[in-house]
């Protein structure tokens, strides 16, 4: 039995409202030796819409959402019951593998609305030095419960939520990829996935132009929190629902490429995802669809191409460094395209530099 292969619809409790973290004294009181994960701005945050005083024990992640800090963190904890993860995507997912490693169930309280890791029971891990990407963990728990409190999200940079929102997009284009010749024959739970997904994109096309300008002004809203629900929570049921046919595909496996180019480092994950979405359009044909998110990309701010991505220079060069590793067999993109190749997807990327250079129609 496979952990990637299970149906796994996220958090065991999940609860988003205005003032939520006002319920982190009752959740805690159900554990006798809980712990604390955070980063310095992440507790920070935390510590300014906390309405009490939180009394546990602190540790501080590195950044690198690395399996060897997790394990670390682990060690010098030595024993707990519960791990409160304070942060976003990568705190948490260290916390994931420190809360495994030492037997604990893990609270999730994401400060930031960027994606789905405060939900979901898996992690992306990254090589020690937080740059690139290494492989994707499944988790045999979930989070005990995953806390958001949309005060605490008005806090979020606007440039990570609007990599949020990208991240989450990817959600209906890769299942869709993935899917679209096999709508017929899927399960129950399968069709849910996708419906889930179709959602996803609705509501951002619908409301993530209001929602950034809520953040921005500091109102909290039922477009933000409708983004801010769906980022967090609806996208990792995506995935949840769907198993392997939920998962991420080509959008991601052209994230972890470009990964690998330090110019991109700058870039947020999800910003680099939302590129993506563009490079597995254009290898599966749907040049139609990229030209539809070209005036949804240029109003919230995503990456369109590679020069968006600070990728200027020896750019064939890059273009085929990337493509040898987003096809690589053990990589997602393969998910869309069985017969795939570097060379397609090579073609592609080149493919969405002319396509997002057309003059607008």
């Amino acid at each position: 039995m496979k952990l990637d292969l299970e149906l796994r619809p996220g958090a065991n409790r999940f609860v988003s409202e205005s003032g939520a973290l006002a319920y982190l004294d009752t959740i805690l009181a159900d554990f006798n030796q809980p712990v604390v994960i955070t980063g310095e701005k992440s507790f920070a945050a935390f510590t300014k819409a906390y309405p009490g005083e939180l009394n546990l024990p602190v540790y501080h992640y590195d950044g690198s959402a690395s399996d060897e800090n997790g394990h670390e963190l682990a060690q010098e904890i030595g024993h707990a019951d519960a791990v409160v993860g304070i942060g976003a995507g990568r705190l948490i997912d260290t916390a994931k593998v420190a809360a495994e490693a030492l037997g604990a169930e893990l609270i999730s309280i994401p400060t930031l609305a960027s994606n789905c890791a405060p939900f979901t029971p898996l992690a992306a891990i990254y090589h020690p030095q937080g740059h690139t990407f290494s492989y994707v963990e499944y988790f045999k728990k979930s989070a005990y419960i995953t806390l958001v409190d949309y005060n605490l999200l008005l806090s979020t940079p606007h440039d990570f939520f609007v990599a949020g929102i990208g991240d989450t997009l990817a959600k209906w284009y890769e299942m869709d990829g993935i899917t679209r010749d096999k709508v017929d024959q899927l399960k129950a739970y399968g069709q849910l996935s996708r419906a889930a997904a179709k959602t996803i994109q609705k509501i951002l096309f619908k409301d993530a132009e209001q929602a950034l300008a809520d953040l921005d002004a500091g109102r909290d809203t039922p477009a933000f929190e409708a983004v801010a629900d769906t980022i967090i929570g609806l996208a990792g049921e995506v995935g949840g629902f769907g198993g392997i046919d939920g998962r991420a595909a080509g959008a991601h496996a052209t994230h972890n490429g470009l990964s690998y180019l330090p110019e991109t480092h700058a870039i947020l994950h999800g910003s680099k995802v939302a590129y993506g979405i563009l490079v597995q359009l254009a290898e599966t044909g749907d040049d139609s669809e990229i030209r539809n998110l070209i005036p949804f990309y240029e109003k919230i701010s995503l990456p369109l191409n590679l020069e968006d991505l600070h990728v200027t220079d020896q750019v064939d060069e890059k273009i085929k460094q990337v493509a040898e590793f987003a096809a690589k067999p053990d990589e997602t993109f393969i998910l869309v395209d069985p017969t795939l190749t570097p060379a397609k997807v090579a073609d592609a990327m080149t493919k969405v530099e002319q396509v997002t250079s057309e003059p607008a129609a």
